[in-house]
């Protein structure tokens, strides 16, 4: 099993990307369980995609910060 994790963002805007592969490792049991059960853990919910200015972020219910959410709700016209 390939897992891909790739950070980016944070004060200096940079990005960060590692994988490991499980195959011929003796803790792969280990690993691909913990990746399961950290994919399965994702809700059903909504993805957003929010550009201000040329800058863009993506998020997914229910990561959302009360801020995002007010700024999602108004632009949809959901209310406030």
């Amino acid at each position: 099993m390939l897992i891909t994790v790739t950070r980016s963002g944070g004060f200096a805007g940079g990005e960060q990307e590692r994988e490991i592969d499980t195959a011929g490792r003796r803790d792969a049991p280990q690993w691909e369980e913990l990746a399961h059960r950290a994919v399965a853990s994702t809700p059903d919910g909504y993805h957003y995609r929010i550009t201000v200015d040329g800058r863009t972020v993506d998020l997914q219910d229910p990561y959302l910060s009360e801020d995002q959410q007010r700024l999602v709700r108004g632009v949809l016209g959901e209310g406030s």
